[in-house]
């Protein structure tokens, strides 16, 4: 299968705290799906690493950065994946913005939507987003998202987008960002 070049995706996804027990193989399954289509995956380290989603996407050959400030200590599993350290949190947020051609976030604990929110909050770099609305994890927020967020502002609701699998999640990114899967 033929490799798109260019599509950075933005990762947010938790392990941290209650959620659904299926967390783990869903980000495997996005993780190795995005790698094996071409997509580079950056995450950040605020609100918990995805390593299933990391660990598949390597073996399935993709590329994968992690945003951090100058403390991370990454565990060994992780040693050869390239760290871009930036002690500010804003410049940090900042340049994964800037970087990234979209927002996908997987389900998770509240910690993904928080890390979501700081990375994009006063950012210049608008990006879409996607989200894996895997047994309805974000049900509420896709309400919110179509009746207020992007209320009386035509269009904005194309910039958020809900997807209820991996393959699906793939679809919406690959139209959303213009690249071919």
């Amino acid at each position: 299968m033929a490799r798109e070049p260019g599509l950075t995706v933005a990762l947010f996804a938790s392990d941290k705290g209650p959620g659904d027990a299926e967390r783990a193989s869903v980000m495997s399954s996005a993780g190795a799906y995005f790698a094996r289509r071409g997509a580079r995956l950056i995450t950040l380290t605020e609100g918990g690493l995805p390593l299933p989603a990391i660990t598949s996407a390597r073996a399935a050959g993709g590329e994968v950065e992690i945003f951090t400030d100058d403390v991370f200590v990454p565990p060994r599993a992780l040693s050869s994946v390239p760290l871009v350290r930036i002690s500010d949190a804003r410049e940090r947020w900042r340049q994964l913005a800037a970087r990234c051609d979209c927002y996908v976030i997987l389900p998770g604990s509240l910690a993904s939507i928080s890390s979501l929110f700081h990375a994009t909050l006063g950012s210049d770099h608008v990006r879409p987003v996607v989200f894996l609305n895997h047994h309805h994890n974000f049900e509420v927020l896709r309400g919110f998202v179509s009746d207020v967020l992007t209320f009386g502002r035509p269009g904005k609701d194309r910039n958020f987008q809900f997807a209820d699998n991996v393959e699906d999640l793939w679809s919406k990114v690959s139209r959303i960002t213009g690249h071919r899967s």
